[in-house]
């Protein structure tokens, strides 16, 4: 093994109070890949000690406290920062969510995809439910049309056929290029990441992995799906907590990407219409999560 291949491969994961899950990503990464690996927790503000304690317990983590809750891209973005240096790995780097489990050997076929997919800047597994069902993670980017027909019709009509376009439900897993992919586990390329400057800060949660994989095509890279690599996902770490909240911040967040892409004075008429569509969509949405909660409650 060449002295290149021995320099640590650099894991950024954004920690906010990860419970259980830290240690379940800590001890299976161990079977992603045979490489040396060097883990940087970037923490949002956890008050749970889970950082803490893996950092006692893993000479390989490194936890880098951020100071307050930034949001998921910011705190990746000083992760990045942080350990981009001559004694890491100088091509690639991993961005994951600490409530990924690691499939074995997923780190290393991503690595071994890269090899034949030289203008991919991010790379993606297969990633499944704890139920095992496969997760959509591989998309086309939402155009108008189709990704406004999924956010508009796609919770009430679940077999519609925009969101099956978007979310490529027909496709079956197979290594190809795609419009983004979950940014739940991404397999970066430096120089990829570093000619976009990493992610948009503005996105404090969700669309911030479509806007990445959007700017990456635009700049002539690629988003690489690459099934044969595996991770289970519990979306347990911080999504769950205030789903109203949260489905709020997506819907802001949905907002940000799509007025960016119509950006022009005359076409101001449509961004007062996807506005005002998603505020309404917004109302209808959190209303309903928030009734939900209060009846879970009594």
């Amino acid at each position: 093994m060449t002295q290149e291949a021995l320099r640590p491969l650099v894991v950024v994961t954004v920690t906010y109070s990860p419970g259980p899950h830290l240690e379940r990503f800590l001890a299976s990464l161990s079977l992603a890949t045979d490489r040396p690996v060097t883990v940087v927790m970037a923490d949002n503000g956890s008050v749970d000690g889970a950082p803490e304690e893996a950092e006692q317990r893993y000479p390989n983590v490194r936890l880098l406290r951020i100071g307050a809750n930034l949001g998921y891209g910011s705190a990746v973005n000083r992760g990045v920062a942080a350990y981009h240096n001559d004694d890491f790995d100088p091509e690639f780097f991993v961005v994951a969510n600490p409530d990924v489990q690691w499939g074995p050997g997923s780190i290393d076929v991503l690595l071994e995809a890269a090899a034949r997919w030289p203008k991919a800047g991010a790379l993606g597994p297969l990633i499944r439910d704890p139920d095992g069902s496969v997760y959509p993670s591989a998309r086309q980017q939402p155009s108008l049309v189709r990704g406004g027909m999924h956010a508009v019709v796609g919770p009430f009509w679940k077999s519609n056929p925009w969101t099956a376009t978007y979310r490529q439900d027909h496709e079956q897993p197979s290594e190809r290029p795609v419009g983004w992919l979950s940014g739940s586990c991404l397999l970066l390329r430096h120089a990829a990441f570093d000619q976009i400057n990493g992610f948009d800060e503005r996105y404090f949660m969700y669309m911030e992995d479509v806007d990445l994989g959007d700017r990456l095509g635009r700049t002539g890279w690629q988003n690489i799906y690459v099934p044969a690599a595996e991770v289970l996902h519990y979306k347990g770490h911080s999504t769950g907590r205030d789903p109203a909240r949260n489905l709020a911040a997506h819907h802001r967040s949905t907002y940000t990407f799509l007025a960016d892409r119509y950006p022009a004075s005359w076409q101001a008429p449509l961004r007062w219409t996807i506005r005002g569509a998603l505020a309404v969509r917004a109302g209808l949405v959190v209303g309903s999560s928030r009734r939900k909660q209060a009846k879970g409650r009594r």
